[in-house]
């Protein structure tokens, strides 16, 4: 019969920072999504909100904003969104 004895819990501490990471996910991806919306009116920049885990652009012109329609954002909203959670999920998944 084989015994084993646990001496030391490497793995839960690792779990839990990780998690802490992912839990500020959303609302640093909110940030970097808002930051990246152009703003001439202040409409889009103020009819932008997170719920819960999601990102709502609650305003007729979200779409062709998003699509590079602005000079302000030539690459939209969502791309640099993508990359900067890709980046962070890269990092915290990948220990760097």
């Amino acid at each position: 019969m084989i015994k084993i004895q646990l001496v030391k819990d490497l793995i839960t501490p690792n779990l839990n920072k990780a998690q802490k990471e992912l839990d500020l996910v959303p609302k640093e991806a909110y940030k970097i999504f808002r930051s990246h919306t152009p703003i001439r009116t202040g409409n889009a920049r103020s009819k932008t909100r997170l719920q819960g885990q999601t990102i709502e652009a609650n305003y007729p012109y979200a779409t062709q904003l998003d699509q590079g329609s602005s000079s302000q954002a030539p690459d939209g909203m969502t791309k640099p969104t993508e990359f900067y959670i890709k980046k962070t999920l890269d990092r915290i998944f990948k220990g760097r």
